[in-house]
């Protein structure tokens, strides 16, 4: 019987969807891409389809996607940068080859080399992390509300004043709480 694993959180921005494959990391961390075969999935998901993946591979990813995260959260509160998160965004956006193509719907997709590698997917992975970073895209990084996600998030509402990555997950979740709260105190 093959092993089940969490489902994929959706996600409109590519880097920040791909933090989203750690969860929780504030109360009990969930891995959506524990294995090899989780993380072609995900980038297939997302218009990336590779090969193959190996172990040192998904490494490299669970180390992009870290370093990410660390970068995402320090931009949206307005902290430095961390050096390290830095240097492997930059690493791996450097040896990604890929390119943006132009579909006949006017719409833009991602070229990997011709050996479809895992890098050169992380290699988008990590260059769409620096436009959003850097602040090339409309919007604004922010930290989800809920306590136990924290997760990073781009917010591209009108407002920018989203509170939680996912209103069906974290919003839910913390709207119920509240509730509960509410409840036992009227009792």
């Amino acid at each position: 019987m093959p092993a089940r694993f969490p489902e994929f959180r959706p996600g409109s921005v590519l880097s920040t969807a791909f933090t989203g494959t750690l969860t929780e990391r504030c109360g009990e961390p969930v891995e959506r891409i524990p294995v090899p075969q989780r993380l072609i999935d995900w980038l297939a998901m997302n218009g990336l389809a590779v090969e193959g993946c190996t172990d040192s591979q998904l490494f490299l990813a669970h180390e992009l996607r870290e370093a990410i995260h660390l970068a995402a959260t320090a931009a949206a509160v307005e902290d430095t940068l961390p050096r390290s998160a830095v240097r492997t965004i930059n690493d791996r956006s450097i040896r990604g080859q890929s390119a943006a193509v132009l579909t006949a719907e006017g719409d833009r997709r991602w070229q990997l080399s011709s050996m479809q590698s895992v890098e050169d997917a992380l290699g988008v992975v990590a260059a769409d992390a620096i436009d959003v970073i850097a602040g090339v895209r409309d919007g604004k990084l922010a930290l989800c509300a809920s306590p136990t996600c924290r997760a990073a998030f781009f917010d591209t509402s009108q407002s920018r004043s989203r509170k939680w990555c996912d209103m069906n997950t974290c919003g839910n979740r913390q709207k119920k709480a509240r509730f509960i709260a509410n409840q036992q105190r009227r009792t």
